[in-house]
């Protein structure tokens, strides 16, 4: 019962990066509300063997990544295609820079593969290539290599975002 409560109480400590992954993998609020939950339970069904080696935070993630990526296996059924709804409006008078560079860049790393989205969202977390190579499984090298050439694909991706809005 104890480990129940401690379990719980790890959870709500750190919702946030269930939250981030569910944002990253999967664009409607349901398949958000689907996939936490989902998380949620693989992290309860995981719990007993978590050692207590690496931080919670670290082991959630790994956790919610693996699950993650397997959910989107699962559920991707088409590729999102942008509404005009969803494109910023140029004309009005709601224009905002910022965000249509923000929108531009989550389209781009929406577009990424389910491990590059993974790698920027840690990046974003500040964790290091070290921590990123072990929660994804690559080497800290490899890790390295991958972000300098997403950074690059993620710029020229939302230098066509934003002229084609």
């Amino acid at each position: 019962m104890a480990a129940d409560k401690e379990f719980i109480r790890l959870l709500k400590e750190h919702q946030k990066i269930i939250y981030k992954v569910c944002n990253l993998y999967m664009q409607s609020h349901a398949d958000r509300e689907d996939l936490f939950q989902e998380i949620t339970l693989q992290a309860w069904k995981a719990y007993g063997n978590f050692r207590g080696d690496s931080k919670f935070s670290t082991w959630l993630y790994r956790v919610a990544l693996n699950t993650a990526i397997t959910f989107f296996r699962k559920e991707k059924k088409t590729t999102h295609i942008y509404t005009t709804d969803e494109l910023p409006d140029i004309a009005g008078s709601g224009y905002d820079p910022i965000e249509d560079q923000t929108k531009a860049m989550y389209a781009a790393i929406g577009d990424l593969s389910k491990v590059d989205k993974a790698i920027v969202m840690l990046y974003l977390e500040d964790y290091s290539y070290s921590e990123i190579s072990d929660l994804v499984g690559i080497t800290a090298n490899n890790v390295a290599v991958k972000m300098n050439r997403i950074k690059i694909k993620l710029k020229e991706e939302t230098k066509k975002y934003l002229a084609t809005a």
